[in-house]
């Protein structure tokens, strides 16, 4: 299942089956601007494991946390691992503003792989 951002303000929900392509081909580094993007991942333990309804819900609630932010240009949730990728335009603080964010409405949330210099505000 991929989430991604199309548009600036809402996310499409897309069921994409791309195992041939890897996720360093289909996260874009540059925004329009040719500004650096950053990212960072959170782990979900247990998601792929989880019924359907379950599964879900936490997509809607993704989809409603990470919409709201026009700074997110790229999402990528892969239930196999666990991992949701997320692609953000460069701003102080964000990074730590939306996994604590995610974190609070889906309390097993991990935030991993970020560099430390995105997390200061």
């Amino acid at each position: 299942m991929l989430l991604e951002k199309r548009d600036g303000t809402n996310l499409k929900y897309s069921l994409e089956l791309l195992r041939n392509e890897p996720l360093h081909k289909r996260a874009p580094t540059h925004d329009e601007e040719g500004n650096a993007l950053g990212d960072f991942i959170m782990l979900f333990p247990g998601l792929r494991d989880q019924a359907e309804s379950i599964l879900c819900r936490k997509v809607d609630i993704l989809a409603e946390i990470l919409g709201q932010y026009k700074e997110v240009i790229f999402i990528d949730l892969n239930i196999p691992l666990n991992l949701l990728w997320v692609s953000v335009k460069h701003k102080p603080g964000l990074v730590l503003e939306l996994s604590t964010y995610v974190k609070s409405r889906i309390p097993e949330a991990k935030l991993i792989g970020v560099p430390p210099e995105t997390m200061v505000k």
